[in-house]
């Protein structure tokens, strides 16, 4: 008999799901999906950009309830598909008004998906794109590290506002780096495998004043809803997560984790 799993906790503390990618859910109508989040106190949800094709479905989803919102960039993955016209289009929408971030930006020599100076190269640019639109970044670092604090020391000083490092699995190096600098670090359902102890360490070793928290659904579904397509509504199983390995009340974690969403990406309220 296969053991029932756990339901999802619902918090009076509202959570902000800052790290998801709508466009890709499929077991479940959308409509479903956000109604599922909203009944346990996901409050607000940032769904992500990752490639030319899905720039203006992001834009759209956006729009589809108040509280979903998005952000335009060009993940590394899709490097190679990065021309000057994207790089108008992101442009032109970073400033929309449910438009919070450039991202998903960044490196990744992991899968090496696109020729490393071409990622280097569009990372650089989409940071700029950021500096001139006075938005926050969203950031995949991933067997990278080096390069990405390469690249971030030529922002210090021109890069305003900040972002996360999402998903973070890197090093302490990378890490310390961006806690230092002011970044905020992005953890989801890896801190609950039972194989992430490195993640639980970065965790430890960041401030709760510089955690958020996200599912990046549908992948990396947390423990105990694995082989499930991830959503929103697991959000609740991470933020326990943070709390027990970071030995801090639920609720100090809540309202935290709540504060610095709101400071990264909504700072106007």
């Amino acid at each position: 008999m296969s053991k029932k799993r756990r339901e999802i906790p619902v918090f009076d503390h509202p959570i902000i799901e800052t790290h998801c990618h709508l466009d890709y859910l499929k077991d479940r109508p959308l409509a479903e999906t956000l109604e599922q989040s909203q009944k346990v106190n996901i409050e607000r949800v940032i769904t992500i950009a990752v490639s030319p094709e899905n720039l203006s479905t992001v834009r759209e989803l956006s729009q589809v309830a108040p509280w979903v919102y998005g952000t335009q960039g060009i993940h590394p993955h899709e490097a190679e598909t990065y021309t000057d016209g994207v790089e108008e289009e992101i442009r032109a929408h970073a400033t929309d008004d449910k438009i919070v971030a450039v991202g998903e930006i960044g490196l990744d020599y992991f899968y090496d998906n696109a020729d490393r100076d071409i990622q280097r190269d569009v990372f650089r640019r989409q940071l700029q794109i950021a500096c001139d639109t006075d938005r926050p970044v969203v950031i995949h670092s991933r067997d990278a590290d080096e390069d990405t604090i390469t690249i971030l020391k030529e922002f210090e000083n021109t890069l305003a506002r900040r972002g996360v490092i999402h998903s973070f699995t890197s090093g302490p190096g990378l890490a310390r780096y961006a806690l230092d600098q002011g970044w905020c670090l992005g953890f989801n359902g890896i801190t609950t495998f039972n194989k992430a102890e490195n993640v639980r360490d970065i965790v430890r070793m960041a401030p709760i004043g510089q955690i958020l928290l996200e599912t990046d659904a549908p992948f990396l579904t947390p423990v105990p809803y694995r082989g499930r397509e991830n959503a929103p509504f697991y959000l609740p199983f991470v933020a326990e997560k943070i709390a027990e390995v970071k030995e801090l009340p639920l609720d100090q974690v809540l309202a935290q984790t709540y504060i610095n969403s709101l400071r990264t990406f909504f700072p106007e309220q």
